[in-house]
């Protein structure tokens, strides 16, 4: 007979809680959701108030059969999930399908995991709150709803195998308007003059606050300062204090491991789960800025042993979110008198900041004082220079912590310490410049400042944000990518010794790094939806949805009459979908004509992805178009007639090896070099029109050496079966299916009839959400690419056969 069974989400929470309990308590871990909504048009009655139906997962029915064994034998069961929408759901899922008595079974709930918090929340149990439930059911049944009945209309009118959803739509709506703004903007020039001082041995920098529209203004400003003297007019002295950034939430977690270490959204969270599965951080869900009372004490602690009394300074954040429950806290260290939470390096940073961050809320504000020095010019009394320099008196929480920004609201000018100078004291000019700057656009998002975007606009919650941003990727709506900057020219224009000189320079603009790019189909999609579907997409409507989640988990609407105010409009746009004639959203376009042969040039969206096409399908004579893949970074509603000629002198012969063509191409998987009917891979680096033939030479003999080193084994009766050297050591391969080779045994040891016995016992991976992980022996160019002339189409499938163009990789 078991006293007490404790049931939480994850096996690494489960052992955590175990390690606190005594022999009296067993804790065994659901591995997450148990029930959910089947697939299919039959898992919500909308007729009876959109009743769900739902079944035990064929993945769990195990570990349900498990849970519910020992529930019968256990005194309590106590339900342990987290303490939030997903882990109530989760909770009663488990008492529906387990079949728990009332009388037995407990919920109770804790923010960390520490013996104190457990030992807490057992002896204050509550039942389940089916508010919060309901908010969950709520979210996951609109979301289907939107998805099962938008997601087919998208099949119909663009193309077979689309997605939509009600928050990562939104998401992806953010992406193209930012890249459309960018395409639109036009840079400005202007002219910033900066002047450098001898002061004393010491350089002293200074700046004209105003900016000159044209070189004509800034040369006749430069003209007037020759022979002028220059003085300090006036120096003026100010304190500042600046004050912390309150303790980490979720997005601002995600944010700031995205600029600190280099972090995807996903990651971060996954690095926290495990940080809060193990006991060391707070539950990294969360929208709220509070820490508990014992938390500040024990920051306070921790500041008062390690910096002093004075570097102290108890604050209590609030939070703006409304929806937010204070009754929650911020991301914060279980004990921060613990440094080193982790042997694993990014569990070990990641905490490292969660501790920094917190830490340095509770501390003093750093005292500066910020001097500024006026500089006047004898022969421009109506013109002054301005030079700035900060000095820190009292470090205070700057000892610990400095937040990062965004780069669009980065400021260039750190200022640091000026030299010592005094009013009236003269300034030796060494130089003065008059350079060249230009208005940048707006920043394209990464994956933490769309996150931010997000949570600005009231869209998604804490538990939403990731699942999103990885959503939109798979979907192949956004790729995350980095992408090289172009030359641009730019003048400077110099004063010294009393001479202006002119310099024509050049500068790297436009470079980016892990930014999201739409795809074409993202484009196409976000256009259709705005067009037919403008509740979904709209920006207001979907935070007026999230406030509804929010007043249904707070008990003050009902989730039934929510759902039938959302469906009914929804439903009604969806039948009025059939009226739309699948030209009308076609995302063809009339490019230009080609002047050598007077054909017309289309941009067109394909199975895989957007290419150009030259000239038409003529039944009479059997005359083929020519297509053409897009590259990265070009987009259909946007390419020129210049680009589409360029990309229609693809395939080109290099030149020759080994008696055979080498041809440069762009495929489904980028640009590669075809030899002697193989493929390889052109690097970013080397532009597959200006590829030389030296190049793909020295390309294919590396390839040749990495694949020979590669391979150790191989069998002349059977080609299928290979031993080879991978990533993480040699390993078998056996048609499609990787297998591992058993400890002790030898590789070059290895006969046929072991690698195929070995390959029998190694059962099928199964594929997770559609997708099927590839193998060696796939993971290679795509064979079939851009060709001059169009494959011969069956009549059943000539509208839609088209060239393996795409812009994914």
């Amino acid at each position: 007979m078991i006293k007490n069974l404790i049931i939480v989400e994850s096996p690494a929470k489960a052992k955590t809680i175990e390690g606190y309990l005594g022999k009296d308590y067993v804790v065994k871990s659901s591995f997450g959701h148990v029930r959910d909504l089947p697939k299919g048009n039959n898992a919500i009655d909308i007729e009876h108030g959109f009743k769900p139906t739902y079944v035990v997962s064929s993945d769990k029915k195990e570990v349900v059969s498990q849970l519910r064994k020992l529930a019968k034998e256990a005194e309590t069961v106590w339900l342990a999930s987290d303490d939030d929408r997903e882990g109530e759901a989760i909770s009663w899922h488990l008492t529906e399908a387990l079949n728990l008595n009332d009388s037995k079974t407990r919920r109770i709930v804790f923010r960390e995991i520490t013996k104190n918090a457990i030992v807490n929340a057992i002896n204050s149990p509550r039942g389940i709150d089916m508010d919060l439930v309901n908010a969950q059911q709520a979210r996951r049944i609109l979301d289907r709803l939107v998805g099962f009945e938008l997601s087919p209309v998208l099949w119909k009118k663009i193309k077979t195998g689309l997605s939509a959803g009600r928050v990562q739509s939104v998401a992806v709506r953010l992406v193209v308007e930012r890249e459309r703004e960018i395409e639109r903007f036009k840079a400005e020039s202007s002219f910033r003059i900066t002047a450098s001082f001898n002061v004393e041995g010491k350089t002293l920098e200074a700046e004209l606050p105003k900016k000159f529209k044209t070189e004509e203004e800034a040369q006749a400003f430069l003209q007037k300062c020759v022979g002028a003297d220059y003085k300090i007019e006036n120096l003026e002295k100010k304190p500042l204090k600046r004050s912390p950034a309150p303790p980490f939430t979720t997005s601002t977690l995600q944010q700031e491991a995205s600029r600190k270490l280099y972090f995807s959204v996903a990651q971060t969270m996954t690095v926290a789960q495990r940080l809060y599965e193990s006991g060391k951080i707070s539950y990294m869900r969360t929208d709220s800025l509070n820490l508990s009372e014992e938390a500040i004490q024990g920051a306070t602690r921790e500041i008062n042993r390690s910096f002093g009394e004075k570097f102290v300074k108890v604050r209590h954040f609030k939070t703006k979110s409304a929806s937010a429950q204070e009754a929650h806290e911020a991301i914060r260290p279980t004990d921060f008198s613990v440094m080193e939470a982790s042997t694993d390096r990014n569990e070990q940073r990641l905490y490292e900041l969660i501790w920094k961050r917190a830490i340095a809320s509770q501390m003093a504000d750093a005292e500066i004082e910020k001097t500024t020095a006026t500089i006047g010019i004898s022969t421009q009394p109506d013109q002054k220079l301005q030079a700035s320099g900060e000095v820190i008196k009292f470090e205070g929480f700057l000892k610990v912590y400095i937040e990062s920004v965004d780069e669009d609201e980065s400021d260039e000018d750190v200022k640091g310490m000026l030299p010592p100078l005094s009013i009236g004291q003269n300034l030796d000019l060494r130089q003065m410049l008059a350079t060249q700057r230009f208005t940048r656009p707006a920043a394209r998002y990464t994956e933490a400042s769309l996150v931010k975007k997000l949570e600005e606009m009231g869209i998604g919650r804490p538990s939403t944000y990731a699942p999103t941003i990885s959503t939109i990727q798979k979907r192949g709506y956004v790729e995350k990518d980095s992408r090289e900057g172009k030359e641009r020219n730019y003048q400077v224009l110099t004063l010294k010794d009393s001479q202006i000189s002119s310099q024509n320079k050049t500068e790297i603009t436009g470079a980016e790094k892990a930014k999201l790019f739409p795809t074409d189909m993202a484009m196409v999609v976000n256009d259709f939806l705005v067009e037919h579907f403008p509740n979904v997409i709209d920006y207001s409507f979907t935070a007026r949805v999230e406030a509804e989640f929010d007043e249904i988990a707070q008990g003050q609407k009902g989730w039934e009459k929510m759902l039938d105010q959302f469906y009914q409009k929804f439903h009604q746009r969806i039948e009025s979908s059939e009226n739309i004639s699948r030209a009308d959203v076609s995302a063809t376009r009339e490019v230009g004509t080609d002047p050598a042969t007077g054909k017309t040039i289309f941009a067109k969206l394909g199975r895989f992805g957007p290419y150009v096409q030259l000239g038409e399908e003529n039944p009479e004579t059997g005359e083929k178009p020519t297509y053409a893949s897009l590259r990265k970074g070009q987009f259909l509603e946007t390419i020129t007639l210049e680009d589409a000629l360029e990309l229609f002198k693809l395939p080109r012969i290099v030149g020759t090896y080994e008696d055979k063509e080498m041809t440069a191409a762009i495929g489904r998987f980028g640009p590669y070099i075809r030899h002697n009917s193989k493929f390889y891979s052109l690097p970013k680096s080397i532009d597959p029109l200006q590829v030389t033939a030296q190049e793909a030479v020295e390309l294919i003999e590396a390839k040749r050496k990495a694949d020979a080193e590669k391979t150790i084994k191989t069998f002349d009766e059977n080609p299928d079966v290979q031993v080879l050297n991978g990533r993480y050591g040699p390993y078998i391969v056996v048609g499609k299916k990787n297998v591992k080779i058993p400890k002790g045994k030898e590789p070059n040891d290895l006969t046929l009839q072991e690698c195929l016995d070995l390959a029998e016992a190694t059962p099928e991976k199964k594929g997770r959400g559609g997708f099927k992980k590839k193998t060696d022996a796939e993971s290679k160019p795509e064979k079939k690419t851009t060709a001059k002339k169009a494959p011969a189409k069956s009549k059943k499938t000539a509208k839609t056969a088209k060239p393996k163009a795409s812009s994914k990789k």
